[in-house]
């Protein structure tokens, strides 16, 4: 076993196969397929136990009449190729590298599908993450967060020395933070240094990141003090910007390219940065247009930029906050990303005619933004499809969603009701294998998490 990565995907010994470095991401990814289906994943046909994942997706079973258990969720092979596309033709246009954050979904079978549409590499928020991605051959990690933990970065170190085709970049946001990595990775016996960006925070208030550009010098002259890290570059999160407008954030985004820019004129980026490119990175997937707009007056530099945009939540978009706060509303001429997530929950108790209850809860549903919405009701008797007029979730139990249903709405045991849902990052992690479904109702294939 090596970074976590089990052996049950190929009959190599350790020592025969390959590393995960060596190896396509779309291949690793695609030895999921050889995993069991058992009584770890939920909602899946009890009757496919013991088949791989493989064997099942290649019967083509349908949602509604192939032995799936309620809840169920599902996302849209249709409108997850559709969002795949359509940030890599905004990214190119815009002349923007792309690292959308792994995070959302922590499924190697999707980053493998954003590399393939043109993705840079992928982003990371803490150090697990970025062992399930080397677990699965991603080769570039951008990490948007400080990592200060010795066991972490000795692994890191480890990683960095057995392949020097690995390109890591992390935040720092402070002289004790630089500390620590220094100490940790000098102990480590580290040969290759860590590429560090200073990080500079949205505002007072705002989440991490440094706060004045005095500090932002000072934790630069900290990197240039030691030999374990190599000072590539500036980034943030314009998403933590105070009481955020588009004026507020491109306020702050020029700060951000100011702070490069000075930077740069002082000779503090390391030589490497010439021929990698000096790192500017923010963009969340609410703001990703000022992103653009600001980045594309980056003036010219001692070597090339990497523009790098790192929004996540786009890969399945959603039914509630994305889609009110998604930049495509406001650049509509753009195009328009598509959710991807319906929950099905079946109704298993009809105690009045104000009132239901589906049968899926907390456990299986987003609900820390929005509460899932009711969109569409099959009936239980002929299958039959309609829109879910006169039916809203009222509320979430551990297990039951509450269901208010006014007077004339057709509602009745046993129908299964369809449901979108907010917040793509905590719809993923309540999920280990999620059906990926055509328009129809056919299952094509099964996307794996890792959380």
């Amino acid at each position: 076993m090596r970074n976590g990565c089990c052996t049950c995907c190929n009959d190599t010994s350790i020592e025969e196969a390959p590393l995960a470095a060596d190896r396509p991401v779309a291949e690793l990814a695609a030895g999921l397929a050889d995993e069991l289906v058992d009584h770890r994943f939920k909602a899946l046909p009890p009757d496919a136990e013991g088949l791989t994942v493989g064997a099942l997706a290649a019967e083509r079973r349908n949602l509604f009449t192939g032995g799936f258990t309620t809840p169920v969720l599902a996302l849209s092979a249709e409108s997850v190729e559709h969002n795949l596309a359509l940030l890599e033709t905004y990214a190119q246009r815009h002349g923007l590298a792309f690292a959308p954050h792994g995070k959302t979904s922590m499924s190697p079978q999707l980053f493998a599908r954003q590399l393939e549409h043109g993705a840079w590499g992928i982003t990371a928020a803490v150090p697990h993450q970025a062992r399930v991605y080397r677990a699965y051959g991603i080769r570039r990690i951008f990490l948007a967060n400080e990592l200060v933990d010795d066991v972490a970065l000795r692994w890191l170190a480890g990683e960095l020395d057995s392949d020097p085709d690995f390109r890591f970049i992390c935040y720092v946001d402070s002289v004790r933070g630089v500390e620590l990595m220094d100490q940790a990775l000098r102990a480590a016996g580290a040969s290759r240094p860590v590429d560090v960006v200073v990080e500079l925070g949205a505002g007072e208030g705002a989440r991490t990141g440094v706060r004045t550009e005095a500090e932002c010098v000072a934790v630069a002259d900290a990197v240039a003090a030691t030999s374990t890290l190599r000072l590539v570059g500036v980034a943030g999160y314009e998403g933590e910007v105070p009481d955020a407008s588009g004026e507020r954030v491109r306020e702050w985004l020029r700060r951000l390219v100011a702070l490069a820019v000075g930077f740069d004129r002082a000779g503090r980026f390391a030589a490497s940065a010439a021929d990698e490119g000096i790192v500017i990175s923010a963009g969340g997937s609410a703001w990703f247009d000022a992103v653009a707009d600001v980045f594309a007056q980056i003036p010219e530099l001692s070597g090339p930029v990497l523009k790098l945009l790192r929004s996540g939540a786009y890969v399945s978009h959603d039914d509630g906050r994305y889609r009110h706060v998604t930049p495509f509303n406001r650049i509509p001429e753009e195009g328009a990303l598509q959710p991807a997530f319906r929950l099905w929950a079946q109704v298993v108790s009809r105690p009045s005619p104000e009132q239901a209850f589906l049968n899926a809860g907390k456990r299986d549903a987003a609900y820390d933004l929005d509460l899932p919405q009711a969109q569409v009701v099959r009936s239980g008797r002929d299958g039959s499809v309609r829109p879910a007029k006169g039916v809203a979730v009222s509320g979430l139990s551990d297990q039951h969603t509450w269901v208010r249903t006014e007077p004339g709405a057709e509602l009745e045991v046993g129908d299964w009701v369809g449901m979108g849902l907010s917040h793509p990052c905590t719809s993923f992690d309540k999920w280990q294998l999620i059906p990926l479904v055509e328009a129809d109702g056919t299952v094509t294939d099964y996307i794996r998490t890792f959380f």
